[in-house]
Order: C-alpha cells, then structure tokens, then sequence
C-alpha cells in the first residue's frame, strides 16, 4: 500500500492549468452517490468516469474527459483511473474500473485504497481492477512506459525496464 500517495508526473502545463477550487465531486457517503448519480444524464452514466482517491481516502469523481490532475485538485492521490457504474436490483455497483491514469501512473497497489472508498460508499465492486495497467519508467531515457503482455522493454529507447513501480523516484 502506498499510503504517501503518487505525484502527478505528467505534463507540467496540465499540473499548471489546476486552480485552487479545482477537484472532481467528493463522494463520501451511498448519499453522496446518490445525489451525484441523480444528476448525471442517463447516456453519461453508461460511459466511464474519471476518478482519483485523495489522500483523505475519499473518492473523486469527474467526467470522463478530465484530467484526473484536475480531479485530484493538484494533489497526490492513493489511486486514479477511469470507473464505470452499474445498476442491478435497484443497487449500484462498479462494473469496470482500472488503475489507468498516464498523469499519476499508480501502481497496481493501488487498488487497496480504491477498494476501501469504493466500500466506504456502498457500492459493490470487483475483487481488483478489471483493467490493469502496468506503468514503468525507463532508468536508460526516462521515459514513462505501459508494460504490455509482459514485454519489460522500453518502446522509446530498447532499454529493459525494472519489474518493479518506478515511475516516481520521490515515492
């Protein structure tokens, strides 16, 4: 568990363009849920969401296209990436959700602290993301790189990339 959180590490101009007042919508509660839920268009419900869990361990929502830089307020955050919502038997739940965010990069442990917001609002949830994106970054060019079907080589510059979450040397 990363509990210091991850940086924001991508570009810098997306970081800048972050006003104070800045945050997707606080869901702290099934009430909070509801109320948001309540007020998104139907056809929107149906796509995914943009989503960050902040440091206070309370999740984030935005729409799909926003920066999760932007829905985090600026901040470090315990988890990122995109959620999308289903209803059954008059109960949401989450029907897909990733750890999928090229700004935060966060490492699949991530799933711990989005696991305990999700549950902290009542929604029912998978037993880990349901899309895992594995982030690296280069130690040869620096590069941030997504690690598919188990291929560690850098798609910049040939180089191996570690096994291990790197992307934040801060972290």
């Amino acid at each position: 568990m990363n509990e210091r959180g991850f940086r924001y590490v991508g570009p810098a101009e997306l970081r800048a363009a972050v006003r104070t007042g800045d945050g997707g919508r606080r869901i702290g509660s099934a009430g909070d849920f509801e109320a948001w839920a309540g007020e998104q268009p139907v056809a929107e419900l149906a796509e995914p969401f943009t989503y960050v869990v902040g440091l206070d361990g309370v999740l984030r929502l935005a729409p799909r296209r926003s920066e999760h830089v932007g829905c985090a307020g600026g901040q470090r955050v315990l988890g990122a990436g995109e959620i999308g919502f289903v209803r059954e038997t008059g109960r949401w739940g989450v029907g897909e959700v990733s750890n999928q965010s090229t700004g935060y990069c966060p490492d699949l442990t991530s799933w711990a602290a989005v696991a305990r917001a999700l549950d902290a609002v009542g929604l029912r949830r998978p037993s880990g993301f349901t899309y895992e994106v594995v982030f690296r970054r280069c130690t040869g060019c620096q590069e941030y790189n997504i690690v598919r079907e188990d291929d560690y080589v850098c798609v910049f510059c040939g180089g191996e990339l570690p096994t291990v979450w790197n992307v934040d040397p801060t972290a």
